[in-house]
């Protein structure tokens, strides 16, 4: 079994994968796909990363609190690998007509994440099912989506720039930002700054029409694009964390100020050439 970018996963994973597949493929749920999500199906997984099952399935499956009885072999199992050190981070069961739905929306330039607690910035579908790493899919689930995603949608690329950039377009000039930077308000400025560092990164993406990533090592994606400004990722871990100086939010304004209008020069080229 090998993650999206031909790595062997460990053996230990491997393990995990054959016990847990037949304890699946028991649930009585029509068409259906199982495969992994998170770091391991985004090839970013090392020695800390949990394993994030997934099911695609065509009828009802009741959960836990629903039906216990049909839950006990999968938990018991997620208990035993537990105290052998190895967290398996259950299972999310999703149905196929509900995926399509939603797919098509983003499709259309709907860019709405679901807010979910174990997210930073909302959960982005499309990323979620262009990184998951195939275990079965005997109908063709997964393999249809992620053909239809091989090409990146000139909707959501559009409706990522004019929002996420308008967002950098705001908050460049907003004298509230000047006077919280006068006022010293390191919890608005620490919020703020991360928010404008996650509108660049969504429009980066968007720029070299890739699907964001997800929260976790989104600047190592961001990295390799071919379309950035001059020492990115540098820059970034600058501007998040300004250091001691007396005037250290005036810098960091500055400098995320500076990143802002290459980001957005960039997005002005690209619409330049449409």
């Amino acid at each position: 079994m090998k993650d999206n970018r031909g790595r062997e996963f460990s053996p230990e994973a491997q393990a995990v994968i054959a016990e847990f597949v037949p304890i699946i493929k028991q649930w009585e749920v029509g068409k259906y796909a199982i495969s992994i999500g998170g770091s391991m199906g985004k090839a970013t997984w090392d020695h800390l990363s949990d394993i994030d099952f997934r099911l695609f399935h065509e009828n009802d499956l009741p959960w836990p609190q629903e039906k216990p009885e049909i839950w006990t072999d999968f938990l018991a199992a997620v208990d035993q690998w537990k105290e052998k050190g190895v967290r398996i981070d259950g299972i999310w069961p999703r149905k196929i007509v509900q995926v399509d739905a939603d797919l098509d929306k983003w499709f259309a330039g709907e860019v709405k994440p679901i807010d979910m607690v174990w997210t930073i910035w909302g959960y982005h579908l499309l990323p979620d099912i262009a990184n998951q790493a195939v275990i079965e899919d005997p109908d063709g689930i997964i393999q249809r989506w992620k053909e239809r995603l091989a090409h990146y949608p000139p909707a959501l690329k559009k409706a990522i720039l004019e929002k996420h950039g308008g967002s950098l377009r705001y908050w460049r000039h907003d004298y509230h930002y000047a006077n919280k930077v006068t006022r010293g308000d390191v919890v608005f400025l620490a919020g703020l700054s991360a928010r404008l560092v996650h509108d660049m990164m969504q429009v980066l993406f968007a720029l070299n029409e890739t699907y964001f990533i997800g929260d976790g090592q989104n600047l190592k994606f961001a990295e390799t694009f071919p379309i950035q400004p001059e020492n990115f990722a540098t820059r970034v871990g600058e501007a998040l964390y300004p250091g001691t100086a007396e005037d250290k939010f005036s810098q960091q304004r500055e400098n995320l100020c500076r990143l802002i209008d290459d980001v957005l020069e960039l997005s002005d080229s690209d619409k330049g050439r449409d």
